[in-house]
């Protein structure tokens, strides 16, 4: 028996308890938990903005030591230090075949699967595959990739979600370049991680925007030039900051329809803003077809950075052995699996950074 954070329906809170998992089968991997981010995801499966089968333990961005393998595992053995990556690619299905791995069809196929039971017999389920909100899990082979060489095993954790999401969507949707000005809009785990990828881009202006004028030391510290405290006239201030024209790019790291439409607008024309916030069905955003015209702005989507984990973790690993990526100024709590409904409470408040579960 080992502990974990179940979700025992949609809405519900978690409730800390005991769960059996099985030997790994073949093609399998145990890993006993080192450290797991809480995201803003986790938050949107437990709510319902985001459809999850249930009951289920949550966390997807985690990393640990594999206990043991099953039959046909080589690529990790026991005693290895791993990333959970909980989007694992298929290699075959069509936007796989166009290398698109991040948008796989067949991902999650693993979540609906039942991979535990608690104490009296409830079947339980993986969230987003890997279920990191326990001291140990069993995951598919493809979900478990060698912690690279000089990366803290803790620290890792961050690299499953929150620092690839970041990294991806300065280096592969917005394809930042150096000189170029980025606002980066929300500064929770993704929104550090961004800014921290857009200094390594070599952005000249870092325009970091938040709700809280508590964050902008920590924004500042990833790499903010400047920072916005988010009101109705942000796009105004963001154009002022920005020679009159606006941001060569914006991100947006909260999902929100309001804060999308301020990040279309606070770009240049022929400015590109890139989506990595996970809104509701609700949160409706508008243009009219004259505007898109004028401005001749992009809008797109980034599902989990536009990533391919295995190409991206050496690349972000030499950052951090060079100093140049700092995963411990992502995280701003360090928790145990009580916490996680105060960390749950922190973002709908707009409080901190990352939280990071520590075993």
């Amino acid at each position: 028996m080992i502990r974990a954070a179940v979700l025992p329906a949609v809405g519900s809170a978690l409730e800390i308890t005991g769960i059996e998992l099985p030997e790994p089968g073949p093609g399998q991997v145990r890993v006993r938990l080192a450290a797991a981010g809480v995201c803003h995801s986790d938050l949107s499966l437990s709510n319902g903005t985001m459809r999850v089968p249930v009951p289920a333990v949550l966390g997807h961005e985690g990393a640990g030591t594999v206990v043991s393998v099953g039959e046909g595992v080589t690529h990790v053995a026991p005693g290895d230090g791993v990333v959970l990556n909980w989007a694992p690619s298929c290699g075959s299905c069509h936007p796989c075949t166009l290398g698109e791995v991040w948008l796989c069809t067949n991902a999650l196929a693993g979540a609906a699967n039942v991979y535990a039971r608690t104490e009296d017999g409830t079947e339980l389920h993986p969230g987003l595959n890997v279920a990191a909100f326990a001291e140990e899990t069993v995951v598919a082979a493809g979900c478990v990739l060698p912690v690279p060489d000089g990366v803290p095993l803790t620290d890792a954790a961050l690299l499953g979600c929150a620092v690839l999401t970041g990294w991806g969507a300065i280096h592969h949707s917005a394809r930042v370049r150096a000189g170029e000005t980025v606002a980066v809009f929300g500064v929770g785990g993704v929104g550090l991680a961004t800014l921290q990828a857009a200094r390594i881009a070599g952005a000249a202006t870092i325009v970091a925007v938040d709700v809280s004028p508590e964050k902008e030391a920590l924004a500042r510290t990833a790499g903010a030039t400047d920072y916005v405290v988010a009101s109705d006239t942000t796009a105004k201030e963001i154009r002022a900051l920005t020679g009159g024209h606006g941001a060569d790019v914006a991100v947006e790291c909260v999902g929100r329809a309001a804060t999308i439409r301020t990040a279309w607008e606070s770009t240049r024309r022929g400015g590109r803003t890139t989506v990595v916030g996970i809104g509701g069905k609700d949160q409706q955003v508008t243009f009219n077809a004259l505007e898109i015209f004028h401005w001749g702005r992009t809008l797109a989507g980034c599902v989990y950075g536009n990533s391919n984990p295995a190409e991206d973790l050496p690349v972000l690993a030499e950052h951090i052995r060079a100093g140049r990526l700092d995963l411990s100024a992502l995280v701003t709590d360090r928790i145990t699996l009580e916490g996680i409904p105060g960390a749950f409470d922190n973002m709908l408040a707009g409080k901190g950074g990352r939280a990071l579960v520590v075993f």
